[in-house]
């Protein structure tokens, strides 16, 4: 395993190695956000603004393991700042109700311009997630973004779509429906929390290593958890 620190430019020359190359050969989602980068060049020169400050939180660490810390805390703000259009397309919401989840968030802006501005963001949230997915990967050798981060993800996306779903109920038949899962909203958020400061706080090891340790095919989220955070099973 690498024991040195990466310079910034070597960081930044594998995310736009990275987008390039998921605008060619990855799954159709990534391809056309990627595209969408690198056909407009005031896009791509705003991704590349706002990655240089993300990889500069990580870079600015002289020593490994710390930018691997660092670039697990890049994640994590990432799966939270393109949580929005995921619900849209995972609930698939439209009409109205896609107007006030954008009033939710952007208040009394005008609806086109947050539009255009939460894709925008998403768009560029999602190419760096790529990149921080790859530099975890093939530089870094950090398992933590294998199983933990993608679960942390899926859980996150839980208590995103459950905070969204009941600040949009209005009738008292949606209320009533979404009753359990807002009761459960301190929870969910409270395992997040624990879940982040667990993931910060994984020893780095190769994937091969983490797969050594891992039960094999675990039939139910309660054996991922012990894998994950420990011997405790489930993180209430």
């Amino acid at each position: 395993m690498p024991v040195h620190a990466y310079l910034h430019s070597r960081l930044m020359e594998e995310s736009e190695a990275r987008v390039e190359m998921a605008a060619h050969f990855d799954s159709p989602a990534d391809m056309l956000v990627a595209s969408r980068i690198l056909k407009n060049p005031d896009a791509y020169r705003r991704w590349e603004a706002e990655h240089d400050r993300l990889m500069r939180a990580v870079s600015e660490q002289v020593r490994l393991p710390r930018q691997v810390v660092a670039l697990r805390s890049t994640a994590f703000a990432l799966v939270h700042r393109k949580a929005i259009f995921e619900y849209l397309r995972d609930r698939q919401i439209t009409g109205a109700r896609r107007h006030r989840v954008f009033a939710l968030f952007y208040g009394i802006r005008d609806y086109g311009n947050a539009v255009l501005a939460e894709h925008g963001n998403y768009v560029r949230c999602s190419s760096s997630y790529l990149c921080t997915y790859h530099l975890a990967e093939h530089l870094m050798q950090d398992a933590a973004f294998d199983e933990p981060l993608q679960l942390y993800e899926q859980w996150y996306s839980e208590y995103f779509r459950a905070y969204c779903d009941v600040a949009l109920a209005q009738t008292e038949e949606e209320k009533q429906a979404i009753a359990p899962m807002d009761a459960l909203r301190p929870l969910l958020k409270h395992q997040l929390a624990q879940a982040r400061q667990a993931i910060l706080e994984m020893p780095q090891m190769p994937a091969e290593d983490w797969r050594e340790v891992q039960i094999r095919k675990p039939t139910g989220d309660t054996q991922k958890l012990r894998v994950i955070f420990g011997g405790t099973g489930r993180l209430n």
